[in-house]
């Protein structure tokens, strides 16, 4: 992928409306990627609201950040060059803070009611969701620790089945078999 998004980055380099950028996770920029939730690498975030600016930092092996850092999403798409650079080219400027002329009536109304809170109150409310995408991801890796701690016990109980079957003979019985001299039938 690197070699794609070097390419991408040059094919954005100079744009007004566009930054496509690297970030390593693995130095300096370590803090923003803890920041912005990069827990693996290659990951490309962008914002769901982005404004004029795109902008992309890739983490070592590509974290992307683009447009409101504030509020970043996992890209899916494809990882070639082609599917990057139509995505880059598609981001438009969307309804958020600084593009209030892009909002429907109850998005301007949501954005104003976040606006006309305290500080303090704002940020309780912050808080609270980041609070629960931690307790969905505790969670999450909770009952994935379960699956391969249940993975793990079906294995070895295969494997000790599979053990058991081989130690009452059939390895005995296929020899003998392939040999070619069963024992003859008695009438």
């Amino acid at each position: 992928m690197k070699p794609d998004w070097d390419k991408l980055m040059e094919q954005f380099k100079g744009s007004a409306t566009q930054l496509v950028a690297d970030v390593d996770c693995t130095a300096d920029g370590k803090p923003l990627c803890d920041e912005v939730g990069v827990r693996g690498y290659p990951t490309i975030k962008y914002p769901l609201h982005s404004s004029h600016t795109l902008r992309s930092f890739a983490v070592h092996s590509n974290f992307n950040l683009q447009g409101d850092p504030a509020d970043l999403q996992d890209y899916q798409g494809g990882r070639d060059f082609d599917s990057l650079s139509k995505f880059a080219a598609d981001l438009k400027p969307m309804c958020s803070p600084k593009n209030i002329d892009l909002c429907d009536d109850a998005k301007k109304a949501e954005i104003s009611k976040f606006q006309s809170m305290a500080a303090a109150e704002l940020d309780k409310l912050i808080e609270a969701e980041e609070k629960k995408l931690e307790e969905a991801e505790e969670e999450f890796k909770e009952e994935v620790q379960k699956l391969q701690d249940r993975y793990t016990a079906l294995s070895t109980e295969k494997d000790e089945k599979i053990k058991a079957v081989k130690d009452a003979g059939l390895g005995l019985m296929k020899a003998v078999k392939a040999s070619g001299k069963p024992a003859k039938d008695e009438l």
